[in-house]
């Protein structure tokens, strides 16, 4: 049994970790952007490469002669890997570009959700730039949907994938209406397309879920910290860390929270099967909000999320090699799905002056040589010399998961790991604290009780 895992951060080594354990006992060919010290220790062969020279990596696979690959970040999805290796035979875990779009456009989200009758979205609108003769119109009608419509409270997506970076939210990216249509109109510019929403007042969670066309299995429920700094303050990041509870929810949410997410998921592969024609076959990630009367769609991605992935996975007590041959031959079932009642904390360590610089990259972090077994590490943006010293890189560094019975006792495990870990970085502390939680519970108790 041979995998061709490509891979850019900590979720691939989870995901590695996680296929390892199969007891199919697989080899990983691993096509990586960097020298992953994680990686190295799991695979059998590590391609350091560029994961978007689809005709390299389409090499790499070929050569591999695996049983199928594995595709883990967004841009390759997005750009079309699985189509190009699949068209060399090898079947993939993950969706094709078309379906992909579900990711890489949020114009294709919101239109395919709104014909399939999924009313899960806020109120939006799409504008598209078709002529430079319509540039003054266009910039008027977003700024009197922002005003009229929106009363200012508003989103600004740009639609294509930017990294993490082309959303941005009135009253904290963007401060007047003026912000916001001069940002819509650079979307418009550079890819000729920007969806306009209504800003939403709630709190986040994700619910992945392995898919195989019309088949949907959920994952245990997470919510990610996108704020660099303490108390949810600071610049945006890719998340600086996530927790998860035993029950499989999350502490804020109610049954029906969860229930209405999940059905949500399965009304959007099901859109996803009957506007593409064929089947999505991969990891299905739900980026919801918890609001006032309900749950709504913030987002959809194409791939497991990270920091999510390194909550989940280490949970998951079944064949992930097998789940994997389900979601590709059509045979996925709940049956074969199965997580440990555990909850988690992740606490991603960074360098010290993250997001803003990268004036640690290339520095020396000491780890202890060992971590208790209610631990898990996970690498990132990291890179190991000749030596074995491990080298920060300029993003998100290493992923510390504690494992326990309750979401407390995952976080101390998780905080004392971080504290362990000498050198130039930075971690929040107070991500799945009981302080942090009850700020959440209270937040949704008084927002319903309205």
């Amino acid at each position: 049994m041979r995998i061709f895992l490509v891979s850019n951060s900590a979720r691939g080594h989870a995901i590695a970790e996680a296929l390892v354990r199969s007891p199919q006992k697989p080899e990983i060919i691993a096509a990586c952007t960097s020298n992953d010290p994680g990686m190295k220790r799991i695979a059998k062969e590590v391609h350091v490469t560029d994961i978007m020279s689809l005709s390299k990596i389409a090499a790499l696979a070929k050569a591999a002669k695996p049983d199928f690959a594995f595709i883990a970040p967004d841009d390759p999805i997005g750009a079309g890997l699985a189509d190009r290796l699949e068209s060399e035979g090898i079947p993939c875990v993950a969706p094709k570009k078309h379906l992909a779009r579900i990711e890489s456009s949020k114009a294709f989200a919101r239109d395919l959700m709104k014909k399939h009758g999924i009313d899960a979205s806020p109120k939006f609108r799409v504008f598209t730039f078709t002529s430079t003769d319509e540039q003054t119109r266009l910039e008027k009608d977003i700024r009197g949907y922002m005003d009229h419509e929106l009363h200012g409270q508003y989103v600004v997506k740009y639609d294509a994938l930017k990294g993490g970076k082309g959303v941005k939210v009135s009253g904290e990216h963007l401060l007047t209406i003026d912000d916001g249509a001069r940002y819509a109109m650079e979307c418009v510019k550079e890819c000729g397309t920007v969806v306009i929403e209504e800003k939403l007042i709630g709190i986040e969670f994700s619910l992945m879920s392995f898919v195989s066309g019309t088949t949907v299995v959920d994952m245990p429920a997470v919510q990610d910290h996108k704020r660099a700094y303490t108390g949810d303050t600071g610049p945006n990041t890719g998340g600086m860390g996530t927790y998860s509870d035993a029950n499989g929810s999350l502490p804020f949410l109610t049954d029906k929270d969860l229930a209405d997410a999940s059905a949500i998921n399965k009304k959007v592969a099901k859109a996803l099967m009957d506007e593409c024609g064929e089947p999505f076959k991969g990891i299905l990630y739900g980026g919801f909000i918890a609001v006032a009367d309900g749950v709504r769609v913030i987002e959809y991605n194409a791939r497991f999320g990270d920091p999510e992935s390194l909550n989940v996975l280490p949970l998951l007590e079944s064949d992930f090699v097998k789940i994997c041959q389900s979601i590709i031959d059509g045979s996925l079932s709940s049956n074969l799905v199965h997580f440990a009642p555990k909850a988690t904390v992740c606490k991603y360590i960074t360098p010290k002056s993250y997001p803003d610089a990268k004036d640690e990259k290339g520095q020396k972090i000491i780890l202890p040589e060992r971590f208790p077994d209610n631990v898990r590490v996970y690498f990132g943006d990291v890179s190991e010399d000749a030596n074995g010293n491990v080298l920060l890189g300029g993003s998100r560094s290493i992923g510390i998961v504690g494992i326990g019975d309750s979401i407390e006792l995952a976080e101390k495990a998780a905080q004392a790991a971080c504290e362990k870990v000498a050198g130039p970085v930075h971690f929040r502390a107070d991500i799945g604290t009981q302080e942090s939680i009850q700020k959440r519970i209270d937040f949704m108790q008084k927002l319903r009780a309205k």
